[in-house]
């Protein structure tokens, strides 16, 4: 449904709301009236450029929660969760807190002193809660005339984004983003992963199935076998060290290389392995994958990549459109990462400019989803591949479609 549908059925307050939005001149008495207004007011371009321009960075990646989805109705209760998931304060309350190896700092002890009269401080305002917020995020959606109340009786507890709002909002984004977009030439040399992560994931089967694979207690593969495993991947990686942090980017993350896990993740969800107690050994479906009966499908790997990776990053299906929009020739990461910024937030150790390049990009090139080179200037580069483009633009995914694998997949039966 579009916004002039929506507007229809909308009743005056909601019309005049909107109206005083968009600084309409029009009588508050004539629904007719606050319609063309609020309609005429819309289509220009520098009143919805002005309005995307002014957004904050926790409005904006709510918006773009909203913008890539196939999906006409939401509850008011789901639009909460994504306005308070997208908010920047969850993730730098868990940066500063204190880790189990830094203990706080035990509080002061009271200084004494001689008797005085305490002075009465003005009471503070208490911040806003996260529920709160959210309910502002929304109703400032509404008076824009981007979110609408449902109007038949099964949807009048839902809310609605008009179709062609979204399109809008889209392109006003879009040509935001790319007044700052900086291209180059194509480099002399460039990384293609293709089709390499879908050849790959035969191959690591196949050794599972002629190889004896113990498992550690943790149940992760001894380092000797995984360097042989490693060797034979079309994309070399080294073991992780000991040193640092390793989580929260899929189940076997912090055992084994970026690349590789996704790989064994993949391969653990769709049940082409299984970890007994001290094996790792092939089942029944992936002794046919590692005959490549069937072939590994390139849009399987990527949903998988999003819903595993959308935890730490809320809005990663939002990033990977925008990737695919906007790196349509070589583009440096550099000015991408300036134009991404508000729509990303830091996880933990990993920083805004991190998440983007190490768990953005560097995984959509294993994906076969970008190409990245060097520019003759020394600048890092990516463009998106064709494939890349067909599969991000036929895979639309739900916000709320994310996976904790060791909580979303049942008990092996077989």
């Amino acid at each position: 449904m579009n916004l002039a549908d929506m507007l229809c059925y909308a009743d005056i307050d909601q019309l005049t709301r909107i109206a005083q939005a968009y600084q309409c001149s029009c009588s508050s008495h004539s629904k007719n009236e606050l319609i063309q207004s609020i309609l005429t007011a819309v289509q220009r371009r520098d009143n919805l450029e002005s309005r995307v321009e002014e957004m904050s960075g926790d409005d904006l990646r709510f918006l773009n929660s909203l913008l890539f989805e196939n999906r006409s109705a939401y509850s008011l209760e789901e639009l909460k969760a994504r306005a308070a998931g997208t908010t920047a304060k969850l993730t730098q309350e868990s940066v500063t807190a204190p880790s189990p190896a830094m203990p706080a700092a035990p509080p002061a002890a009271p200084v004494k002193s001689g008797r005085s009269r305490k002075k009465r401080t003005p009471p503070s305002s208490a911040p806003a809660s996260p529920e709160d917020e959210a309910r502002q995020t929304i109703s400032r959606f509404k008076r824009f005339g981007w979110l609408f109340n449902g109007f038949s009786h099964q949807t009048r507890y839902l809310y609605q984004v008009p179709d062609d709002m979204k399109r809008s909002l889209t392109e006003a984004l879009e040509r935001k983003f790319r007044i700052d977009l900086q291209e180059r030439d194509e480099p002399p040399v460039y990384r293609d992963e293709r089709v390499l992560l879908s050849m790959d994931l035969p191959v690591f089967l196949r050794y599972v199935r002629d190889h004896d694979v113990p498992l550690t207690g943790d149940g992760a593969m001894y380092k000797r076998q995984l360097g042989q495993v490693l060797d034979l991947m079309s994309v070399q990686e080294q073991i992780p060290g000991k040193g640092g942090w390793r989580f929260g980017y899929g189940r076997r993350f912090p055992d084994y290389p970026d690349r590789f896990s996704l790989l064994y993740d993949y391969a653990y969800y769709e049940r082409l392995i299984r970890e007994n107690p001290d094996r790792l050994i092939v089942t029944e479906e992936g002794l046919n994958a590692a005959d490549g009966r069937p072939g590994i499908d390139p849009s399987s790997l990527y949903r998988f990549w999003l819903r595993l990776y959308k935890g730490p990053i809320p809005n990663l299906a939002a990033l990977a459109q925008w990737i695919s929009r906007l790196c349509t020739g070589w583009t440096t990461t550099a000015s991408l990462f300036g134009i991404l910024r508000p729509l990303i937030r830091s996880y933990y150790y990993d920083t805004e400019k991190d998440v983007l390049e190490r768990r953005v990009l560097a995984m959509m090139l294993h994906l076969g989803l970008i190409s990245w080179g060097e520019s003759s200037f020394g600048e890092p580069v990516v463009r998106i591949t064709p494939q890349g483009r067909a599969i991000i633009s036929g895979n639309a995914l739900l916000f709320e479609d994310k996976l904790q694998m060791d909580e979303q997949l049942p008990a092996y039966g077989g």
